[in-house]
């Protein structure tokens, strides 16, 4: 189901976007106010927090118009407010611009710093900052990259040509180049193609793991490894995903018995993803080419990274 488009009147703050709670269509709603609903179903604020939150203005019907504590709700209502981290801690390193057009924003992501506001990381985006730098309120991630890797990230500047760019991802017709630094393995038959069923940790949600052949499911995800180049006990190597599930790449290394260094979650949970960073090892793993042709313009398109990774000497 698409996303309704947030209305004109309901801005972008600081580059945030506004979260919208939606009711639907009901014979009879149970909330004898907003502040009712707002408490019940976000409690993550106390109903004092929400109530703070609307006398300062901070919680807005579709047309941009304040919400007191006891407006009444009524079917159908979409309701907008603004998350707001005030404790939120700065990510100390910064993106740089590879590419703008009227179309695209090709940014080289650093290490740390999530693609979209997640958890506990609203502001501290990148695509928040980008959104406030270039004045671009529509301006929208394209795809993904955990926030531990560094590198391209493609993003859309209207809203209309979203969709075009977004087929290049689903037909696998964009040529994704990633690098790693992990153990060296000079017996394996480089290159080789890594192909397994991911899906999410049991133990971890915020891990996958390969599914065993007993589980009989298909394939859905699938690595291109090549070796690039050793150096002693390490090596670089080249990773093409054709697919994009989760934690694929750091997934399929593991299982060859090549984490890639610097890896906090495997082969095992060395820091859960709520825990303080540790800056002075970043995942070595980095987004360093996409290639493609432009469906808006026809141009063919190929960017490079221009960040490199660290072997630790």
């Amino acid at each position: 189901m698409t996303r309704p488009a947030r209305p004109a009147a309901v801005p972008l703050r600081a580059g945030v976007a506004p979260s919208c709670l939606a009711l639907p269509q009901m014979r009879h709603v149970p909330w004898g106010c907003v502040l009712d609903l707002l408490a019940e179903r976000l409690p993550r604020l106390t109903r004092a927090q929400w109530a703070e939150r609307m006398a300062a203005g901070d919680v807005v019907d579709a047309t941009g118009r304040p919400l007191a504590p006891d407006a009444p709700c009524h079917s159908g209502q979409r309701i907008y407010y603004w998350r707001n981290l005030p404790n939120e801690t700065p990510v100390p390193f910064h993106e740089r611009i590879v590419f703008r057009d009227a179309h695209l924003v090709v940014a080289d992501k650093p290490h740390f710093l999530p693609v979209s506001p997640v958890g506990r990381y609203v502001r501290e985006t990148l695509l928040v900052r980008l959104r406030a730098a270039l004045d671009l309120p529509d301006l929208s991630p394209l795809h993904r990259i955990d926030r531990e890797t560094a590198g391209l990230v493609l993003l859309s500047v209207r809203a209309q040509d979203r969709d075009a760019y977004q087929r290049l991802f689903r037909e696998h017709r964009i040529h994704k180049t990633y690098e790693a630094i992990a153990p060296a393995a000079p017996s394996h038959p480089w290159p080789l193609l890594r192909v397994s069923h991911l899906r999410e940790d049991e133990a971890a949600f915020y891990r996958m793991r390969e599914a065993a052949p007993e589980e009989g499911l298909p394939p859905n995800a699938e690595t291109r490894i090549s070796l690039i180049e050793r150096r002693g006990e390490w090596a670089r190597y080249r990773l093409e995903p054709r697919t994009g599930q989760r934690h694929q790449l750091r997934v399929h290394m593991n299982a060859l018995g090549l984490p890639i260094r610097g890896d906090q979650f495997y082969p095992t949970v060395r820091r859960g993803p709520d825990e303080p960073e540790d800056y002075r090892e970043p995942l070595q793993l980095l987004a360093r080419s996409l290639r493609f042709t432009d469906p808006i313009t026809g141009q063919a398109r190929h960017f490079e990274s221009g960040l490199q990774l660290d072997w630790g000497d």
